[in-house]
């Protein structure tokens, strides 16, 4: 009776057969099948082409295929497949990324798992695919990292992933160094881009601690760049509350919101190099106003008032129009 062969290629012995050889079949089996798919690693050189690895459907001799871990070595440059058998009972993979290349992990049919350059990924060859073998986790995420610099706890209620660190947060939930006595945060430190709140609709909310010291400063920024506020149309404007900061596009000017209303902010003078000259106001009224109370306004003419469009002068105060 014929030898047969299991899904990892191991050599199934037939009943009665290889009389006086059969110890040399078993311990290849044992010392080089099994060995490779439990804990057997290798070195892959792969290249910008795809390559695919040979597999032999009978035979228990070494397959680079079969082994539990492989790792990605080379320096081509660009990105390629790694095309890995298709076996019916399926297979684990361990792949360790050392080449300077992203590499798709699949099967001939499939599409597979992309593993970037440096990185590695625990892979699952299920009969017709390649896929993550871990599950993702997009809960409370907590961890510490040890260096000059560095967090000493990380905390965050949704996923954090990326160059650098970017959070989306649910509750929304806390990121940063945190102090073991009140929570309250010391620096936040990153490496890249640091992003927060990833969709339409998040909101990150800082809470100003007031004690105990350091956390003397509501919010500080620092450095010689700039603070982008959010930008949009008059039509674009959110449900205001008090305090709001943006950059009305319609009317080419910062606004901020107050119990009153939406009103211009800062500005002052302008005028050519360093010169602080001229006061600006805009010539046509389109949006209906009411002077604040117990306040008066003027203005540089001539002014037009849109159709359907209104100013109230409450009683016993002034608009000058120059």
């Amino acid at each position: 009776m014929a030898s047969t062969y299991s899904n990892l290629g191991i050599e199934l012995i037939g009943t009665g057969d290889q009389s006086g050889t059969w110890g040399t079949t078993t311990n290849t089996n044992l010392g080089t099948a099994l060995e490779e798919a439990i804990v057997g690693t290798v070195n892959q050189a792969v290249t910008a082409v795809d390559l695919t690895l040979p597999w032999s459907t009978a035979s228990n001799a070494t397959q680079v295929a079969r082994h539990l871990r492989l790792n990605l070595t080379g320096s081509s440059g660009g990105a390629s497949n790694l095309i890995v058998p298709t076996l019916a009972s399926g297979k684990n993979y361990i792949i360790k990324n050392s080449s300077d290349m992203a590499i798709t992990v699949k099967t001939a049919a499939g599409t597979g798992i992309l593993v970037p350059a440096g990185e590695s990924r625990s892979l699952y060859q299920d009969g017709t695919d390649v896929v993550v073998s871990d599950s993702y986790h997009s809960g409370t995420f907590t961890g510490t990292f040890i260096g000059a610099g560095q967090f000493t706890t990380l905390s965050a209620s949704g996923a954090v992933t990326g160059a650098g660190i970017t959070a989306r947060f649910a509750s929304p939930g806390p990121i940063g160094n945190t102090l073991a006595d009140t929570g309250a945060f010391t620096t936040l430190t990153a490496s890249g881009n640091i992003t927060l709140g990833d969709a339409t609709g998040d909101s990150v909310t800082f809470n100003a601690a007031t004690a105990p010291t350091p956390n003397t400063l509501g919010l500080a920024f620092t450095g010689t760049g700039g603070i982008k506020v959010p930008a949009g149309t008059t039509a674009e404007r959110p449900t205001a509350q008090d305090g709001m900061l943006r950059y009305n596009s319609t009317l080419s000017s910062f606004e901020g919101y107050t119990a009153v209303g939406w009103g211009s902010v800062g500005g002052g003078a302008t005028g050519a190099g360093g010169d602080t000259v001229f006061q600006e106001n805009e010539v046509i009224v389109t949006t209906s106003y009411t002077l604040t109370t117990g306040k008066n306004a003027m203005s540089v003419g001539p002014i037009t008032i849109d159709g359907g469009v209104t100013v109230t002068v409450p009683g016993g105060q002034r608009w000058v129009i120059l």
